[in-house]
């Protein structure tokens, strides 16, 4: 029997004789490419190659449903997705399939979560066999591809999720992208070498212009012939060595066993039955692609443990080329073809909004008879369209229109310049008329120039003019409950949510106490999704605090695709962030520090005690545990402010507060020797640790601790570095082993140490951090900054203080206002008065020696003179040291009676009092 394809096979093979130096295999290759056309016409099951986002797809799609009505369409789509085809019908194109799993089981728990989603257009043959099945009654669309779960399962890196430059609105993540019809070189030679001699920039380029103009009006056996021999090239060229090879027939061999399983189990006749898949699937030669019986199946592995979910979320054209590496531009350019061959032929498509059906032309039985449609079109020039004046035309008013609007000088010059520049690019690339590539390259040529003046260049108008990056939109119908229920408690804002732009909500709580709940809600979003989404404008949520009038800018419109994914976490929003809370809190490497922010969320979103107190019992538990103090500030700080809330709201502290208390005041106290040497531990994390001990003092003695411990490691520390020395001098004074005296006498020490001074600016920064767990050395601090900008060398002094400002600025910004404060009662407050002005401890230096003063005579300076300890104690804590001496008529003298004769006016007033 003769094979309608043996003439153009015998072309080829002489052709490939006559290319004596060309490579060994051409002859195999190019009968090889015919074959694989032969035979995947000869399959029973009529096999349907598309190109995902392909108009030429897309209308060979629509005519062959009309023509052919099957009864059966097998799609190749992750088959785990069917059931959310039918919410496509509530959502604007394009949106995208979803399925996500957060927690794991089978797969690595550092490759949390998984995310595989499915963007559908409507200028993709995919959606135009959905749109048809689900509104044709009799019609069922199976999904044949692979699980996502064994996307993952043939994917051994889950590392690394889709690696691709993600679009100016993130709307597709880090998920791994699945198409339909992936056809493009799989080695860079032979792009490279398509993309030279064809004289384009881009894949996308020359596809529109050598497949997809050329087959827009092709019938369908010709399309379909030429569809799979490209497959069939782009699939023998390939490298057979890859894993993503080795994938694709592990997939072939999957969507065949599903097709065999259902035509078994349905009894349905192949030729009811279209095939839809990727042109590189079409033309797969594997033993187990076919639909006669007996033919081996692939043995599938079961899916792992892990629980999926599944939604839409909104996708659009940049997403999508950014997705799966197109150029910019070429969706939407393709959208718009999509649209004008519409028009030009005269087609109504499929859509699930409007098209419910309907009278269709009566069903053809099938495929007539093979015939050659190949050597025809091979043969002579494409059909290509004449120039269509009127629309370059338009083309070319328009960019100027939107240039001058965008802030380019254009003017109708550059409009004739683009027009004429147009048709000379595409006579030098061959082509009959100027594409929209063409047009793009002509408008950048002619208009602009060397700056672009406003957000958007030439080429960025260009797409906006051929369509835009058009964005879908996922309907309130199609939405997980979580997010139905975000829009259902923020309807009494009275807003769009759904609007992509921003909404600004004035919440007078004061007037409209109701709006109270939105404010709780908007904050826990806030909370749980990107900053953008939810942004305060006016108002705060801290503990102890209450508004009465709030401002947010709301762009929920534009944040679909993380609130739909909130939903895949939980039922309501409270849920969500109780279940983030915990993870946070019980997250391997979470810290006393997170904990205790866990804490502080749950009082401020949730209000649920119950909650808050198995947080903190697990801070007490972190704080045992750690071994370092890097996190000290952050658990004095927090530590601080929970603590306070708790004294001024509740009559007693929870018991995981005392808890944390005592431990944390053993458990600094253990550390403080190894703190003080180690060289890691920074300078702010041993104040923060005295800090600590210090200001929780009263309460940890109150509870049990024992202030020894405390004495003891600080008389254990014997720091190297000097900010750290400085940090114990301010401990040694504050337990009251180091007078002001003495410290104030080892400063100036320093100063007058030569070889001392370069270091004196790290004792500085020492007392500074002192300030916050000795607070009351404020006015030396003062005084030893002061000491140091007069008496510190200039190559010493201007080196250290830009460091001294960003020290301030990073580690110590609450200490600044401290220092202002006391620098503010000890200067001048007027500029003349600096001239009289002298410096408190210029003063003390330069005041005469005081004379021992004679201890007053009488019972009171004897007692005094005898029990001297505790007036040596005031005297050395005022820095006013003095000598003892006894007046020697002390024993002789009247006593009090000499104080009360000399001055009656208290006793009288007593007198008068008790009535005497």
């Amino acid at each position: 029997m003769s094979n309608p394809f043996d003439p153009l096979r015998a072309q080829l093979l002489g052709a490939a004789e006559s290319l004596a130096d060309g490579p060994a295999a051409l002859p195999e290759i190019l009968a090889g490419i015919v074959d694989d056309v032969d035979h995947a016409l000869r399959e029973p099951l009529e096999i349907f190659p598309v190109c995902h986002h392909s108009p030429s797809s897309a209308l060979a799609m629509l005519r062959r449903l009309r023509e052919k009505q099957p009864r059966v369409i097998y799609l190749e789509l992750c088959e785990d997705l069917q059931p959310l085809l039918t919410e496509l019908r509530n959502c604007r194109l394009p949106v995208a399939l979803q399925a996500f799993a957060a927690e794991l089981d089978g797969f690595p728990a550092e490759s949390a979560p998984l995310s595989v989603i499915a963007p559908i257009t409507e200028a993709s043959a995919e959606y135009q066999a959905i749109a048809y099945a689900l509104d044709t009654p009799g019609v069922e669309l199976v999904l044949v591809d692979r699980s996502t779960d064994h996307v993952f399962q043939w994917q051994p890196d889950l590392g690394g999720h889709a690696e691709a430059t993600e679009p100016e609105e993130d709307l597709h993540g880090d998920a791994v992208g699945v198409e339909i019809g992936d056809l493009r070189p799989r080695f860079a030679e032979l792009e490279e070498h398509l993309l030279h001699h064809g004289r384009v920039r881009h894949w996308s380029e020359w596809w529109d212009q050598y497949v997809e103009q050329p087959l827009a009006g092709a019938d369908h056996e010709t399309y379909r012939q030429v569809m799979t021999l490209v497959g069939s090239l782009f699939r023998r060229l390939a490298p057979h060595d890859t894993r993503r090879y080795a994938s694709d027939e592990d997939r072939e061999r999957y969507m065949w066993t599903r097709i065999r399983e259902h035509l078994a189990a349905t009894g349905a006749d192949p030729a009811d039955c279209l095939y839809v898949c990727g042109a590189f699937h079409a033309a797969s030669r594997l033993p187990e692609v076919g639909s006669a019986p007996g033919t081996p199946d692939f043995a599938i592995t079961p899916r792992t443990a892990t629980t999926w979910l599944y939604g839409l979320i909104p996708s659009s054209h940049s997403a999508i080329e950014a997705q799966f590496g197109l150029a910019p531009g070429s969706v939407s350019i393709a959208a718009a073809t999509w649209r004008k061959q519409l028009t030009r032929f005269r087609l109504k498509p499929f859509r699930l909004d409007g098209q419910k059906g309907g009278r269709l032309p009566a069903p053809v039985a099938g495929t007539g008879p093979i015939t050659d449609h190949l050597t025809g079109y091979l043969a002579g020039p494409p059909a290509l369209d004449g120039l269509d004046e009127e629309e370059l035309r338009g083309w070319c008013v328009d960019i100027v229109r939107l240039a001058r609007s965008n802030g380019y000088l254009a003017s109708t010059a550059d409009a004739i310049a683009v027009f004429e520049t147009s048709i000379l690019l595409a006579g030098m690339r061959g082509r009959a008329r100027p594409t929209p590539y063409d047009f793009q390259d002509a408008a950048v040529t002619c208009i602009e120039k060397d700056s672009v003046p406003g957000r958007r260049d030439v080429q960025r108008l260009c797409e906006i003019l051929l369509g835009g990056d058009r964005i879908g939109q996922v309907g309130y119908a199609a939405m997980p409950p979580l997010a139905r229920d975000v829009y259902d408690r923020l309807a009494p804002l009275e807003l769009n949510l759904q609007q992509r732009s921003i909404q600004r909500a004035l919440l007078d709580l004061a007037a409209r106490p109701e709006l109270a709940a939105c404010s709780q809600l908007l904050w826990m979003l806030r909370y749980l999704l990107p900053d953008q989404a939810v942004r305060p404008i006016m108002g705060s949520r801290r503990l102890g605090e209450k508004h009465i009038q709030e401002s947010w800018d709301l762009d929920l419109g534009r944040h679909q695709r993380t609130l739909i994914e909130l939903g895949y976490e939980g039922v309501t929003v409270e849920q969500v962030l109780e279940q983030r809370l915990r993870r946070d809190a019980w997250d391997p490497k979470a810290t006393a520090a997170t904990a205790l922010k866990a804490v502080e969320n749950s009082m401020l979103f949730l209000r649920s005690p119950r909650l808050t107190d198995e947080l903190g019992v697990r801070a007490v538990e972190l704080l045992s545990a750690e071994r370092t103090v890097d996190d000290a500030p952050h658990v004095l700080r927090r530590i601080r402010r929970l603590l306070g809330h708790y004294r001024s709201t509740t009559p007693v502290l929870p018991s995981w507060c005392e808890r944390f208390v005592r431990e944390g005041y053993a458990h600094y106290c253990t550390l403080l020797p190894t703190a003080f040497v180690d060289e890691e531990t920074g300078v702010r994390q041993v104040g923060a640790m005295l800090g600590f001990l210090f200001s929780m003092e009263s309460l940890a003695l109150s509870l049990g601790c024992d202030r020894t411990q405390l004495e003891i490691a600080v008389r254990q520390s014997h720091p190297e570095v000097p900010a750290k020395i400085a940090l114990l001098w301010a401990a040694r004074n504050q337990l009251g082993d180091l007078s002001l005296a003495e410290l104030r006498e080892r400063v100036d020490g320093l100063l007058g140490n030569p070889l001392v001074v370069p270091a004196f600016p790290q004792y500085v920064s020492g007392f500074v951090q002192a300030l916050d767990p000795v607070p009351r050395l404020a006015p030396f601090v003062v005084e030893t900054l002061s000491k140091a900008f007069g008496q510190l060398p200039d190559p010493v002094l201007l080196p250290w203080l830009p460091n001294l400002i960003t020290t301030l600025k990073q580690q110590a910004a609450e200490l600044v206002p401290v220092l202002t404060r006391e620098a503010g009662r000890t200067f001048p407050g007027a500029l003349p008065a600096i001239d009289s002005w002298t410096a408190p401890w210029v003063a003390r230096q330069s005041a005469p020696a005081v004379p021992a003063r004679t201890a007053s005579a009488g019972p009171v300076g004897a007692f005094l003179a005898a029990q001297p300890a505790t007036t040596d104690a005031v005297a050395g804590l005022l820095g006013c040291p003095g000598e003892w001496t006894v007046a020697a008529d002390a024993a002789g003298s009247a006593g009090p009676a000499v104080l009360l004769t000399g001055f009656p006016d208290t006793a009288a007033a007593v007198a008068a009092l008790i009535g005497a």
